[in-house]
């Protein structure tokens, strides 16, 4: 049976941030994500995740200048010490919350930049972050993101992020498999999962095209949840969708899967 965590950067909106965990912990998730928890003190949060008996299952590493429109920096040439920081501020949340696995964010590349010089200083990071995560049992993820959403982020597809997982050499990394960005990039995600399955850390859904509950567009989720089950699928399945309405009253796909 598949375990869901509520993404608490897009969803729950309708509160302030320090209050989702309880609103999520009351809908049903025992899970949650977010992007960033560092506008708040690690103690801060991990007494909401306690006070509402939740698990936090995943966050992202620094991306740099956010609001600047910069979306990670682990392959951009020359902020290697500004990353390296990042790690070492991620590693400090992921112990204070008791979280298994980070996300690491790769940046977006300009046009006319020398990609191979990016592929370089990417791997390197990589290796760098595993290692230094790694030391604390921690997994790193790295996630293909469309180029829609994101134009000019340097990992787009399945089988670039697989191929530099392997790479790296590094046993702890993993790719993030957001449902969303494959389907948009590729499609062909029962396949996906079923030739990549081993190298899979952390699934994330969304409808397509709209970003919105899973129980829309055209993506067949409950199938996709199926095929998780057969394969063995142990993880969580990580809810990164923006809801149509109020979040509680789009729940009732999550209603209707659990109640099987």
């Amino acid at each position: 049976m598949p375990r869901f965590a509520a993404n608490l950067t897009m969803m729950f909106n309708e509160v302030p941030f320090p209050q989702r965990f309880a609103a999520a912990a009351k809908a049903g998730f025992s899970g949650v994500e977010f992007l960033f928890p560092y506008e708040h003190a690690p103690q801060d949060v991990a007494g909401w995740l306690r006070e509402s008996g939740l698990q936090n299952v995943l966050f992202n590493l620094p991306p740099g200048d956010w609001a600047a429109g910069e979306r990670g920096i682990a392959s951009l040439p020359g902020r290697e010490d500004e990353f390296r920081a990042g790690v070492a501020q991620a590693i400090e949340y992921a112990l204070a919350l008791g979280t298994p696995r980070v996300h690491m964010m790769a940046g977006l590349v300009p046009a006319g930049a020398d990609l191979a010089l990016h592929r370089a200083t990417y791997l390197a990071n990589l290796a760098y972050a595993a290692r230094a995560v790694g030391e604390h049992g921690i997994e790193l993820l790295i996630e293909p993101i469309n180029g829609r959403d994101m134009p000019g982020y340097f990992l787009v597809t399945q089988a670039q992020a697989h191929a530099l997982r392997v790479e790296s050499g590094e046993a702890n990394v993993k790719v993030q498999m957001d449902c969303y960005h494959a389907q948009i990039v590729e499609g062909d995600l029962a396949t996906t999962l079923k030739k990549n399955f081993n190298g899979i850390g952390h699934v994330q859904i969304a409808s397509v095209p709209a970003r919105n509950e899973p129980d829309d567009g055209e993506v067949n989720y409950p199938y996709l949840y199926t095929l998780l089950d057969e394969l063995g699928y142990d993880g969580w399945i990580g809810c990164e969708y923006r809801p149509r309405g109020r979040t509680e009253e789009g729940l009732g796909w999550l209603a209707a899967w659990l109640q099987r």
